[in-house]
């Protein structure tokens, strides 16, 4: 079996942007044990807020499959409702079609 420790894995990627930012912010005269600190508390700031989001993600992944299970309860789900589609036409082009036909037959006779 392993034993875990207590104390959270840190990613390379968040120590390099601590340490980054900490040079970044570095004041004149100061010494490398206190840009070492400053890293040190902007790394834990930054594992704090992904902890936050990560926590924030779960909650709001848990109120969408809760939200999404009221909405679709598993019995309305079986249920098929069959609609019946009507059709309705529309006389316009019916009469059109019969006023062409009574001018092309007046044409036809009139010549």
């Amino acid at each position: 079996m392993t034993k875990r420790s207590n104390s959270p894995q840190t990613p390379a990627s968040s120590q390099d942007e601590a340490v980054r930012i900490a040079r970044g912010t570095q004041q004149p005269g100061q010494t490398r044990e206190q840009t070492k600190l400053v890293a040190r508390g902007i790394q834990k700031g930054i594992e704090q807020y992904k902890h936050q989001q990560k926590a924030r993600a779960r909650e709001l992944d848990k109120k969408l499959k809760k939200a999404r299970r009221q909405v679709t309860p598993p019995d309305a789900r079986e249920i098929r409702v069959q609609e019946k589609e009507i059709y309705r036409h529309h006389w316009l082009p019916w009469v059109l079609l019969i006023f062409t036909w009574l001018a092309l037959a007046a044409c036809w006779f009139t010549r």
